[in-house]
């Protein structure tokens, strides 16, 4: 499914959003790596960047090109171990953390930025998630302040930050958001 963009209001090409395939992987850790480098994102770059995008109970990912090229990249799963979205969402809305579908593996290419490539993006996860009649949610690390201007910019709703230890020397402050309702 092709999702078009609105169109870009200084005529630049409008990016489109499809489903990824396993063709994809090469050039979603080529510009993974792109943002790593830029953004440090992810935090800890992974071992093997390619199952890293594929990891957990999938529900879809979805890649964004632009004038022909890969340009980004969103994944929609279940949430899993480590996931704090959900359990927060699930309490405060007395529901199960199988109500939910974690937002999550998504990035930019830093030089399709501008053009709605994140909002499409996550605007194609969220509408899979709905499909589900799950509600979107995802976790941020606090210190990627332009992931979390995007989000609350497209209206999500920031439930709470939290410490988490991700190893004996390394602690993380994570912003938990959930999709409008």
């Amino acid at each position: 499914m092709n999702i078009d963009g609105p169109g870009v209001p200084d005529g630049r090409p409008s990016p489109w959003v499809r489903q990824r395939t396993d063709g994809d992987a090469e050039e979603c850790v080529r510009v993974l790596a792109e943002v790593h480098v830029r953004d440090g994102y992810p935090v800890n770059w992974p071992d093997q960047p390619g199952e890293w995008l594929s990891r957990g109970s999938l529900l879809g990912s979805w890649v964004a090109e632009l004038e022909g090229g890969l340009v980004g990249h969103v994944g929609l799963s279940q949430g899993g171990e480590g996931d704090l979205a959900p359990t927060l969402w699930s309490e405060r809305n007395g529901a199960t953390p199988g109500t939910t579908a974690v937002v999550s593996r998504l990035f930019v290419a830093p030089w399709a930025r501008g053009c709605r490539t994140g909002a499409l993006l996550i605007g194609r996860a969220v509408e899979e998630a709905r499909r589900h009649g799950l509600h979107p949610v995802l976790d941020v690390v606090a210190s990627d302040t332009a992931a979390a201007a995007l989000y609350e910019r497209l209206g999500w709703e920031l439930m709470a930050t939290v410490e988490r230890q991700w190893s004996p020397h390394q602690t993380v402050a994570i912003r938990c958001y959930a999709a409008p309702s």
